[in-house]
């Protein structure tokens, strides 16, 4: 693989242009057909979860394709499902640059990007033009001048115009780059979104005749008493599956180094031990009944299999293929299938 001989390079740019180049090269890598120049000889490696047959039980994460931009180059790198978003009802710019960080000692990133996206009506524009046929998941959320007391009326006006679009829809209530966002993991503002979700997806399942999941994501920084609760109302609602987890606004793992007292969350290495106990704290309470994706920490194939060990059904990467490359996705699918 031509990436660690890259990555150097890609790690002198600033990381938000790094970011944005990369995702352009691979674009135009994919356009020439040179991602299919090497026979991948993937598994079959199929993953029931949510009612949805996954070809194989590794994802990408939201965050790296906020628009849908670059759906059909990221599918060639041979993921199970993408995840795309997040995304808001209103375009919205994020937060002000400098809001990417790298920590390359830890293996680990800082973002406080904000949501910055151009909408979701472009996203279902652009979710139509590259005409995937893979699994695809929206995250949604809410724009940052929204209320927390309405921002179910975000969510709900996101979930409309995505549901069509999607194969499962991921619900974030969980980024520390909003303000109060996530006041909505709490117990009554919790039980309201949830029930109005899903409410609003039977509705929708109704009109377009077909059962579009709903993924609830969720954060590290939460008790186990704040877990379990979660947990009986995800099971309450009959929410099909958890995410989990988000960034973390801990620093165990970057202390003293630098960028790591960046305000954000942060992702990476670090947040590998903590990302797999919630898995084992929710699976507990849930058992097989709400499926858990495990996010948080997988720079190698190690760290997925701990993620289905801890109880997780599926994986999503992000932060590792920063560090490790794309190569990451084919050795993740295979030492998976072997289990």
């Amino acid at each position: 693989m031509l990436y660690p001989f890259l990555r150097p390079l890609l790690f002198r740019l600033e990381a938000e242009r790094a970011h944005r180049w990369t995702l352009s090269a691979l674009d135009a890598a994919h356009a020439l057909g040179l991602l299919h120049l090497t026979p991948r000889g993937r598994p079959a490696a199929p993953v029931h979860a949510m009612g949805i047959t996954f070809p194989n039980a590794v994802g990408l994460a939201a965050g790296l394709d906020k628009n849908a931009e670059h759906i059909a180059a990221l599918a060639s790198l041979g993921f199970g499902h993408i995840e795309v978003g997040t995304v808001t009802p209103r375009p919205q710019p994020g937060n002000p640059h400098p809001r990417l960080f790298r920590v390359p000692q830890a293996r680990a990133l800082i973002n406080r990007m904000g949501f910055n996206n151009l909408g979701v009506d472009r996203l279902v524009h652009n979710v139509g033009r590259a005409g995937y046929r893979g699994i695809l998941g929206i995250n949604i959320g809410k724009n940052f001048d929204t209320p927390i007391e309405r921002a179910a009326g975000d969510y709900l006006s996101a979930m409309r115009k995505a549901y069509p679009a999607a194969a499962y829809l991921a619900v974030n209530i969980s980024s520390p780059n909003t303000r109060d966002l996530r006041r909505l993991q709490e117990d009554e503002e919790l039980d309201r979104l949830l029930a109005a979700l899903k409410a609003e997806q039977e509705r929708l399942s109704q009109a377009h005749g077909r059962y579009v999941p709903l993924a609830v994501k969720i954060a590290p920084d939460l008790t186990e008493e704040r877990l379990n609760a979660i947990a009986r109302r995800l099971l309450r609602h009959g929410i099909d599956g958890v995410i989990a987890t988000n960034t973390t606004i801990a620093r165990t793992g970057v202390e003293g180094l630098p960028h790591g007292e960046e305000s954000g969350g942060l992702s990476g290495a670090p947040l590998r031990e903590r990302s797999s106990t919630v898995i084992r704290m929710l699976y507990a309470v849930l058992g097989e009944r709400v499926p858990i994706i495990g996010v948080g920490g997988i720079m190698r194939p190690e760290d997925a299999k701990e993620k289905l060990g801890a109880g997780a059904k599926l994986v999503q990467l992000y932060t590792g293929l920063i560090y490790a490359g794309p190569g990451l996705v084919h050795e993740c699918v295979c030492a998976l299938a072997r289990e």
